[in-house]
């Protein structure tokens, strides 16, 4: 059987060589174009000497009509805007795109406008199917461009989609506190508080309140009906890579711990890449590490009548680039867990 030749747009960043990663243990894809900015015209395992001997092919630049002529499916691994003109000449030449951007997630192009900047290809923006599969699984079956989802709204709103959904919380009493290591910044757009010695043995909230991924989170917990605006307050902790989401709502009436479980079983019930863990048993990134699964706990505070859904995910796994071929798998027709079944590297 043929496999689908697949190109990738920022193989140099974090996002692009993750896919990467992914890809290689995948039986129906060959990458087979690689493309960068800064370090086109180098090899990859030149940029990463941790692929030396496995990916040494040189970096193109990123010509979408020249990795046309190599691949059908294109993945775009770019910053916000640095993409949008590509994906569109990719789209009008019938390319399908995955795109690792807020470019296409946000339906509202006001909004965002507003968090990002002007938008050059808000025609695009009714035909973007969001890229998380709990939710969007249908409209993935066809999907020619796939906005994969930010890496905060993936643990956020699948910590909250079942509550939200079965309406067992107050939609305007969320708050969201979520701690993301380092690798959530990017590798080439380095700031002073992602320096080490800024960064190390600290814990520090940023964009409270007004971080970009806020509308993002609205947006998909708004979907069954109840206008929701979430309270975000993110940090960063001195780790590499992952996300600890820790999600509070007040219910609606009273429940216990047991019953609020019984409603995430029967959502996640068919979810391959879910781990609802047991009462009493809470997430930790470790258990995420390198995957594309996404660990879920709950409790109740049953004197404030209040939910407490935790998450733990890879940002760079379920959080970005192993949502992508779950993604993938599901536009191809193909299974959905393909090349991603692998559990966390331990300890």
């Amino acid at each position: 059987m043929s496999k689908t030749k697949l190109a990738i747009f920022g193989a140099a960043g974090y996002g692009g060589v993750e896919v990467l990663r992914f890809l290689r243990r995948h039986p129906m894809v060959e990458v087979a174009f690689l493309a960068a900015h800064t370090n086109a015209g180098k090899p990859l395992s030149e940029a990463f000497p941790h692929l030396l001997g496995f990916e040494d092919r040189v970096l193109g630049e990123a010509d979408v009509e020249r990795a046309m002529e190599a691949a059908d499916v294109m993945v775009f691994a770019l910053p916000h805007g640095a993409g949008m003109a590509l994906v569109a000449e990719a789209r009008a030449a019938g390319r399908k795109v995955l795109d690792f951007s807020a470019d296409f997630r946000l339906k509202n192009v006001a909004v965002y406008e507003k968090h990002y900047g002007p938008h050059a290809a808000p025609q695009l923006l009714a035909e973007a199917v969001y890229g998380l599969p709990e939710i969007h699984r249908a409209e993935l079956a066809d999907a020619g461009l796939i906005a994969v989802p930010g890496c905060y709204p993936t643990g956020a709103v699948l910590a909250l989609m079942p509550a939200v959904r079965e309406g067992i919380v107050v939609p305007q009493s969320i708050i969201v506190d979520s701690k993301s290591g380092v690798s959530g910044a990017g590798r080439s757009k380095l700031t002073l508080t992602t320096h080490f010695c800024e960064a190390n043995e600290s814990v520090s909230a940023y964009s409270v309140a007004s971080h970009r991924h806020n509308p993002e989170i609205d947006q998909e917990l708004s979907l069954w009906g109840a206008k929701v605006h979430v309270t975000f307050s993110p940090h960063l902790i001195p780790m590499n890579r992952g996300i600890l989401t820790t999600a509070y709502a007040d219910l609606t009436r009273p429940m216990t711990a047991a019953e609020v479980h019984q409603i995430y079983s029967e959502a996640y019930r068919n979810e391959p890449f879910i781990r609802l863990l047991p009462i009493g048993q809470y997430p930790a990134t470790k258990y995420a590490l390198g995957t594309n699964y996404c660990f879920i706990g709950l409790a109740v505070d049953e004197e404030a009548g209040r939910l407490i859904a935790m998450s733990a995910i890879d940002n760079l796994g379920k959080g970005l680039a192993g949502a992508a071929v779950q993604c993938l798998n599901l536009a191809q027709g193909w299974p959905e867990t393909l090349g991603l079944e692998d559990f966390a590297l331990w300890p």
